[in-house]
C-alpha cells in the first residue's frame, strides 16, 4: 500500500477549456458552493412553516447558528449596525471553509480517480546523448576503425529506443477526482485576496478618501513611516491567510494519507477526529481575522 502513496502539493488538472485549467480542487469547491446554496435555498423556503405548532427544523436550525455567528461578530465590532453589514461576509468565509476542509476527509476524496501516462522521450534524448559521448572519445583516444564504432552507436541507440519505449510505458501519475479546495493555495491565496480587498473597500466606505491618511502622511515623518508599515502590513495579510489556512489543511491530509498508508485500520482515526478540529478552528481563526480587520478599517487612524 505504501508504493501507491502519492501526495502532490499542486492540485491536479483533470480537464482544459482552451488556457483554463480545471483543477480537482476547483471541482470540489463548486460542489461546497452548490450545496451551500442549495441549503440557503432550502432555508429560505422553510422560513414562516409550522408543523403541529412547531417551526420548521430547518429554521431552527439556520437560528441557532445565525444567533451564535452574530454574537462572534458582535464581540469585535460593538456594534449593531456593522454586525449586521459584517454577518454575511464571516458566515459565507466561515461554512465554505469549513466545508471545504471538512470535504477532504470524505471517504475516496484523494484516493478515486484515474492514472494519467506522461511521455518519457525527453529523458531517451538527454540518455542518448550522454552515450554518445564515451563512443566519439573511444574513436579518438583508441583510433577504434570505424565499423566498430557504427555498431556501437546502433547498438546504444536501439538500447536507448527501448529505454524510451519502457519510460513511456511506466511512468504515470496518479490524479484523485476530488481534493480539497482548502488544500489548494490557488482556493487560499483568492480568499485571502478578497478579504484584503474588502477591507480596503469597507475603510473607503465608512471614512471615505480620508482612508488612505493611515498610509499616505507627509505632514509627520514619523507617522509617514508608520503609513509604510501599514502598506507593508496589508500586503503581507495576505500571505498570512493563504499560507496558514493551506499549510494546515495540506498538512493535516498529508499525515491522513502517510498514516493511512503505513497503518490502515484503527490507528489513523485519532487523527481524523483531530483533523475534523482543526477543520473548525481554521475556518473559525480565517473568518475572526477577516472581521477584526475589517472592523479596524472603520476606524481611523487618530481612533486606533
Amino acid at each position: 500500500m505504501a508504493a501507491n502513496l502519492h501526495i502532490s502539493i499542486s492540485a491536479e488538472t483533470l480537464t482544459s477549456f482552451g488556457s483554463l485549467n480545471f483543477s480537482n480542487s476547483l471541482l470540489t469547491s463548486s460542489i461546497v458552493t452548490v450545496l451551500m446554496v442549495s441549503f440557503f435555498v432550502l432555508v429560505r423556503m422553510s422560513m414562516g412553516k409550522q408543523k403541529n405548532g412547531l417551526l420548521h427544523p430547518l429554521q431552527n436550525l439556520s437560528e441557532f447558528i445565525i444567533e451564535g455567528f452574530y454574537g462572534m461578530v458582535q464581540g469585535v465590532t460593538g456594534d449593531h449596525k456593522k454586525t449586521r453589514f459584517f454577518m454575511p461576509f464571516f458566515t459565507s468565509f466561515f461554512l465554505f471553509i469549513l466545508f471545504n476542509n471538512w470535504f477532504g476527509l470524505l471517504p475516496g476524496v484523494g484516493t478515486i480517480g484515474f492514472k494519467e501516462k506522461v511521455e518519457g522521450t525527453e529523458h531517451a534524448v538527454l540518455l542518448q546523448q550522454e552515450i554518445s559521448v564515451p563512443v566519439a572519445e573511444v574513436q579518438a583516444s583508441e583510433k577504434i576503425d570505424e565499423a566498430a564504432v557504427e555498431t556501437v552507436e546502433a547498438n546504444e541507440v536501439e538500447e536507448t529506443a527501448n529505454e524510451a519505449v519502457e519510460t513511456t510505458e511506466e511512468k504515470s501519475v496518479f490524479v484523485p477526482y476530488l481534493r480539497a479546495g482548502t488544500a489548494d493555495i490557488n482556493t487560499t491565496l483568492a480568499l485571502g485576496l478578497f478579504s484584503q480587498i474588502m477591507a480596503q473597500v469597507i475603510g473607503i466606505k465608512y471614512l471615505g478618501l480620508s482612508y488612505f491618511k493611515k498610509f499616505f502622511n507627509f505632514k509627520d515623518p514619523i507617522m509617514g513611516f508608520v503609513g509604510i508599515l501599514e502598506l507593508v502590513s496589508e500586503f503581507s495579510k495576505v500571505l498570512s491567510y493563504t499560507f496558514r489556512l493551506f499549510g494546515n489543511i495540506f498538512a493535516g491530509e498529508v499525515l491522513l494519507i502517510v498514516m493511512s498508508a503505513l497503518i490502515p485500520l484503527v490507528v489513523p482515526m485519532p487523527f481524523y477526529g483531530l483533523e475534523i478540529f482543526v477543520g473548525v478552528i481554521q475556518a473559525l481563526v480565517f473568518s475572526l481575522l477577516s472581521i477584526v480587520f475589517f472592523n479596524i478599517a472603520t476606524i481611523g487612524h487618530d481612533e486606533h
